[in-house]
This record gives C-alpha cells, structure tokens and sequence, in this order.
C-alpha cells in the first residue's frame, strides 16, 4: 500500500529526459576519474587520508556510484513521452552560455561599462521586456554593477580598446572606473 501510494507520486513529479541526464552524468563522472591521476599527487610519508587525492577520489567514486544509480533507476522506470523534446529544451539553454561567451570577448573591446550596459539592455529584450521602464532598469543595473565592481570593490578588470579614443582628460578617468 505505501509503495504504490510513494510509486504514484514519484511517477507524477519523474521527467521524461531524466535517463538522458542520468547517463551524461555517468560519463562525466567516469571522465573525471579517469583524470584525477593527472591532477592530484601521491606525497610519500603522508597518510591516505591526508593525501591531496584522497578526498576528490572519494567525491568522484560517490558520485560515478551515484550517477549509475540514478541511471540505473532511470533506465528501469516507465517509459514517458517527450524524453527528446525535453533535451532540446535543455540544449536551448545554452544559448545564454553563448551570449556570456560574447560578452567576455566584448569586454576588453568596448570597456566594462559599454559591455555591461548592452548585455544587461540585450538580455532583457531578449527574455521579452521591452517597455522602457524596464530597460531604463536594465542600463542602471549595469551602471551599478560597474561602479560596485570598478569603484568601490577595486576588482582589476581590464579596460576597453576603446577607452584609447576618448580625449586625454576622459580616458584617465575611463581607465580608472569605467
């Protein structure tokens, strides 16, 4: 009675595209085991527990264990439909991974402010607020992470190519804050 009654509700909230997710998960995991000799050291005269390999080895065997369960289940659940549109709805995501890429590539072109401000005005439109309020909003939002960032946290970002063309009295100011 409470296995069916627990069957049914994780039958309701289970996704179609899991046992996609599941086996990329898997391979990933594997992938990264079969790095760690490449990244981590044995050091002589240190316990096995105190080696600098040790605890990534546990995490990464928890979680190849964990995703060829996750797999496992998966692949022995009911099958639902729409298993492929729901990876094309996660492939879509990465779209916004693009736009990130663009705008890291922009920034040391146009200038942190530049950038910043037309990513945050870009992304708005694109996610479909497109009242002026909103990206009157977006432009001061970037402003504010430029200043926070720039001014007053003193985070070195490299200045724009485009700041060598504002007048000499402009450009000290650019290079410094903007």
């Amino acid at each position: 009675m409470i296995a069916k009654t627990l069957q049914d509700m994780f039958k309701r909230y289970r996704r179609p595209g899991d046992v996609v997710f599941a086996l990329a998960f898997l391979v990933f995991s594997v992938f990264l085991l079969t790095q760690l000799g490449e990244q981590t050291k044995i050091v002589k005269r240190t316990k096995w527990f105190a080696q600098p390999g040790f605890w990534p080895m546990v995490s990464l065997w928890a979680m190849a264990i964990f995703a060829f369960l996750h797999w496992l289940s998966s692949a022995m659940s009911d099958r639902i439909p729409g298993r492929w549109p729901e990876v094309a709805f996660w492939f879509r995501s990465l779209e916004y991974v693009a736009y990130f890429l663009v705008y890291v590539a922009v920034v040391p072109l146009l200038g942190y402010l530049p950038s910043t401000v037309l990513f945050a005005v870009f992304l708005v439109v694109r996610t479909g607020f497109r009242s002026a309020g909103a990206i009157g909003l977006a432009a001061a939002f970037g402003v504010a992470v430029t200043v926070i960032f720039r001014a007053f946290l003193q985070v070195k970002i490299p200045a724009g190519a485009a700041y060598e063309y504002l007048p000499e009295s402009v450009r000290a100011f650019a290079l410094t804050y903007l």
